[in-house]
């Protein structure tokens, strides 16, 4: 047996065994020894229901990732849930990325509907909402789905999403993206974006 099967194996056993403490660093690192790649049908059925169970979001990113990588394991039911059970927009993608395996085009559109809604509230009620936008249009974002699967719905949302991008002032751009893989990339230091945004409020309210 290798190393990952025995820290797979031993990570499901406490998972399924331990009280569930989403806070506690071992509950918390059983999830990230979890190996996605492992996974059976019954360990998948076991890990939707700890996903649903889950307040933190980091955790719940964590398993989305891993889920969407296990196409063969019929998961639309789940992506389905996911996707109404978030509520930011990284999140939300993340789940359209799972069930746009097992969905038809005719079904996505439905669903980038409903996302696109939204997304256009966002710009009312987070006007500098570079967070969410940044991973909307980065290389596993958006781009990845057009790449993927090229529906004209994808391109729809993305150009929404630079839209509403293009439209925030620039002390809210270009600070971060995401490679392929959902990896974070800086394209500034935190200390020179929190500069940029701290300059950037200082002169809206006259401080």
């Amino acid at each position: 047996m290798s190393l990952n099967q025995q820290l797979h194996q031993e990570s499901l056993r406490y998972l399924t065994t331990a009280p569930f403490r989403e806070n506690d660093p071992k509950f918390i690192g059983a999830i990230s020894e979890v190996d996605y790649e492992l996974l059976t049908a019954n360990e998948a059925d076991f890990i939707e229901l700890l996903y649903f169970k889950l307040k933190n979001i980091a955790l719940r990113n964590k398993i989305l990732y891993g889920l969407i990588r296990r196409k063969e394991l019929e998961l639309k039911d789940f992506f389905q849930k996911a996707y109404k059970k978030e509520r930011y927009l990284d999140m939300r993608l993340l789940a359209i990325h799972g069930l746009a395996h097992y969905a038809t085009e005719e079904e996505i559109d439905k669903v980038i509907d409903h996302f696109l809604k939204i997304l256009m509230k966002r710009s009312e009620t987070t006007p500098y909402n570079y967070q969410e936008y940044e991973f909307l249009r980065s290389a596993v974002g958006l781009p990845l789905l057009i790449k993927k699967y090229g529906y004209p719905c994808f391109e729809k949302a993305l150009q929404q999403v630079e839209k509403q991008y293009d439209a925030m002032p620039e002390a809210f751009k270009g600070h971060f993206t995401f490679d392929e893989n959902g990896n974070s990339v800086l394209l500034r230091s935190p200390r020179e974006t929190k500069l940029m945004i701290e300059r950037f409020f200082a002169a809206q309210y006259g401080r």
